[in-house]
């Protein structure tokens, strides 16, 4: 497969393995949420009766009191009583195989490429970690929503991104599926393209 690339004549050869195949919606929809899932924490934590302190004896007699009957002032239906089905902490993780990770990753990547919604160019970056420079950069691509993906980390390229509101830098081998889907636009440079050929095949 053969991509131009931006604002150049010039056109780069890509796997279609990776940048060319159908798009699986089931399959990525999966891949998403279980990564999203994966993110939570799962440290909610709620006191049954059982482990409240305090009402170790009766409140009152059985009988003969005119109130109705009561073990412990700990019971679910008393204030500062126990959680009927108190929450525990609990794991959201869920299993996805390596081949089904890439193929979604494939399938997202080669929708982009469908889609012209991936960019490449030869290189990208700026002189220094300002996001004047950044911003004027990306009004002259017609980008904004957009994920910058780039070969190696780049420390001017990701000061600059930093305060620009839905711009976010990652390196190829940090790219995600969450990522992906979460920007309108991806920037990507050609060595970086290459890296994700690697990872995917």
């Amino acid at each position: 497969m053969k991509l131009k690339l931006k604002g150049s004549s010039s056109t780069v050869e890509l796997n279609d393995a990776s940048f060319g195949v159908a798009y699986n919606e089931p399959l990525v929809h999966q891949v998403v949420t279980a990564y999203l899932a994966g993110a939570r924490q799962g440290t909610k934590a709620q006191k049954n009766r059982s482990e409240k302190r305090g009402g170790g004896t009766k409140p009152w007699r059985q009988k003969g009191t005119g109130r109705a009957r009561a073990g412990t002032i700990r019971s679910p239906i008393w204030t500062g009583g126990g959680r009927t089905f108190a929450a525990r902490p609990r794991d959201y993780d869920q299993k996805v195989n390596r081949k089904m990770y890439r193929g979604a990753m494939r399938a997202m990547l080669s929708e982009l490429v469908r889609q012209d919604r991936l960019l490449l160019l030869d290189g990208f970056g700026v002189s220094a970690p300002k996001t004047k420079e950044l911003k004027t950069k990306l009004e002259q691509l017609e980008v904004s929503n957009v994920l910058i993906v780039v070969e190696g980390f780049d420390e001017n390229l990701a000061l600059a991104a930093r305060n620009l509101v839905n711009v976010d830098v990652l390196e190829a081998d940090s790219v995600d599926p969450v990522s992906l889907v979460g920007h309108d636009n991806v920037l990507m440079t050609v060595a970086a393209a290459k890296q994700l050929e690697q990872r995917l095949g």
